[in-house]
């Protein structure tokens, strides 16, 4: 086994770090739209307007999209020529496919976030805009209407897009590690989780959600459960690699067994990623707003972590 000298840097290395942050904001976009979606049926219901967890939403599911798209535009080597992508579909590239649900996902979570938060909307545009395009009130009266239809489809794009992010590395199918049919999943179940992070961290901080409320409540009980199936699902997905060809295996000793990356690995994904939440959740007193974000930030750093890993180490061994 040899390892390459410098780990961000090698010969079979195709795509870097920008990549990395680029899945680790779908993951959080995906994850955040999927629970302020299930919050509002669950909980709130019409309330969902004044929620801190739905509003941290609003704001992280179309805004990771829209930043992911942007670091992803001006990391081609002519970024100029995108908007070919926007309006020509391949059905045989990743990448194309994964435009045209960047782009139907959009659609329907704005039209959903116009229906939770129509009232505010038309006041807002009764203050800037005095009776011009009055009409805009009437047709966001009828959105939350549609929401039978709206949020069942939204809950299915929402995974679709955090699965997306994993069949976007798995395509690569002359690296053995990142070819791995369980990696859509494990990349759709870490967005579960970083959403439920980010959602909580967001709303304690910048809408002074109460910690100790119902709405946090209905987010922290899913936390351990998704670290355990994450757990499961690495497992699993080393597991795959040690019964697979000669390749698979060279693949998986190569990331977890020394080096660089296996450190990210054993220390960052596992470590901080995984066993620190279970532990401090157990270890730290109380229920406080301090002892969310440290949990919530924990976790986080440990997805973005593992998205490195993956991305790296899966490009070290080649078929």
């Amino acid at each position: 086994m040899i390892l390459p000298a410098d780990p961000f840097h090698f010969p079979s290395l195709v795509w870097d770090w920008p990549i990395a942050i680029y899945l680790f904001l779908l993951g959080i976009s995906a994850g955040s739209v999927t629970f302020a979606v299930l919050l509002k049926q669950k909980r709130l219901g019409r309330d969902a307007a004044r929620s801190g967890v739905v509003k941290a939403a609003a704001i992280l599911g179309p805004g990771a999209v829209i930043l992911g798209l942007l670091i992803l535009i001006f990391h081609l080597a002519r970024p100029w020529t995108f908007w070919k992508l926007m309006f020509h579909y391949q059905f045989d590239s990743v990448m194309s496919m994964g435009v045209m649900l960047f782009q139907i996902y959009m659609a329907v979570l704005l039209i959903w976030l116009g229906g939770v938060f129509a009232p505010a909307i038309a006041a807002l545009r009764a203050r800037l805009l005095g009776e011009r395009f009055g009409w805009v009130d009437a047709l966001l009266a009828r959105l939350p209407h549609a929401d039978r239809f709206v949020e069942p489809l939204l809950l299915l794009l929402a995974a679709l897009l955090g699965a997306y992010t994993g069949f976007l590395l798995s395509a690569l199918k002359s690296y053995p590690m990142l070819n791995n049919p369980v990696l859509p999943v494990l990349f759709l179940v870490s967005g579960l989780s970083s959403g439920v992070a980010s959602c909580i961290l967001m709303a304690t901080t910048a809408f002074k959600t109460d910690a100790h409320g119902e709405e946090v409540h209905f987010l922290h009980r899913f936390e351990t459960p998704l670290v355990l199936i994450e757990a499961l699902l690495l497992l699993c997905f080393f597991t795959g690699l040690w019964f697979g060809d000669g390749q698979k295996v060279v693949a998986l000793t190569s990331a977890i067994g020394g080096g660089f990356w296996a450190q990210v690995f054993w220390f960052g994904v596992v470590g901080i990623g995984l066993a620190a939440p279970l532990l401090l959740g157990h270890l730290l007193p109380g229920h406080g707003r301090g002892k969310l974000l440290i949990i919530s930030g924990c976790s986080l750093t440990g997805i973005l972590l593992l998205r490195y890993f993956i991305l790296y180490a899966g490009q070290m061994t080649v078929a």
